[in-house]
């Protein structure tokens, strides 16, 4: 029988990793700050990440169902649909390159408290300045994208391999640097995280398959029913946010956040060096 306190532990994981996953906050950093108040941050801890992130993506593929659908259905007659498939391609590949030749280093050489705090400040401090200077835009939605704005988007997500920048933050706010608009630039980021989280996931997937036991299925049940949730509404509440307001308040949050970390650093209560 599953311990009840692991199981808390799965349903406040559960939401942090739902609600930080698809915002411009970086749920690697707080799902490290979160994991390590809890003492949930072993093996099983980290394979539990694994579930709950892959939870998270199945909210956008359920949200986007009728529109992911029609894309797959219409992939070889319209050429809106076999556009969305060419961009979210291309923009694919510019992670999955540095990632596959880097992440073995930036694992080792950048998760500390400096690295992690400055990826928030300095993302905060760039969607301040996203947000203050004269939006020029050129795409009002996904499918006024062209390859090459894809790939811009694409090597702006490469950079979220830096722990603490946040995927969804560096191609949101990326894409309203290149032109597209809040709307474009949001749901291509939602779009973009289902190539790029299934790829990441089945790799941590594979490479701790040892770690993976029957008896753990009540805890990834209920920490990806809660992330699920979590992520659906977030979501949905973000796109209705962008609708009357900017990012603004994501960007003071990214900056009290690396305050956080490195009080936390300071003070003792977490290790960031061994994530």
């Amino acid at each position: 029988m599953t311990d009840p306190g692991l199981l808390i532990n799965a349903v406040i994981l559960g939401i942090v990793e739902g609600l930080t996953e698809f915002l411009p906050v970086s749920s690697t950093g707080h799902l490290i700050l979160v994991g390590e108040l809890l003492g949930f941050n072993d093996d099983k801890g980290k394979v539990f990440e694994i579930a709950i992130q892959f939870a998270a993506i199945l909210a956008v593929v359920w949200e986007y169902r009728a529109r992911l659908g029609h894309a797959l259905a219409s992939m070889t007659s319209e050429p809106v649909s076999q556009r969305l498939a060419i961009n979210l391609i291309v923009a694919f590949l510019p992670a999955a390159v540095l990632g596959f030749l880097f992440l073995k280093q930036i694992k080792e050489y950048l998760f500390n408290p400096i690295v992690v705090a400055s990826a928030f400040i300095i993302g905060g401090l760039l969607i301040l300045w996203a947000e203050r200077r004269q939006h020029v835009i050129h795409a009002e939605s996904i499918d006024d994208m062209t390859w090459r704005d894809a790939l811009k988007v694409g090597f702006a997500q490469a950079l979220a391999m830096i722990p603490g920048t946040s995927r969804s933050g560096a191609t949101i706010i990326g894409g309203l640097f290149f032109g597209l608009s809040r709307r474009a630039a949001t749901e291509f980021s939602f779009f973009l995280a289902i190539p790029t989280m299934f790829a990441a996931t089945s790799y941590d997937v594979y490479k701790n398959r040892d770690l993976f036991s029957v008896d753990d299925i009540p805890l990834f049940a209920v920490g990806g029913t809660v992330s699920f949730i979590s992520a659906f509404l977030a979501v949905r509440g973000l796109i209705r946010f962008i609708s009357r307001h900017d990012f603004t308040v994501f960007a003071w949050y990214r900056i009290a956040f690396g305050v956080i970390v490195l009080i936390s650093a300071q003070m003792g209560w977490v290790d960031w060096s061994s994530h």
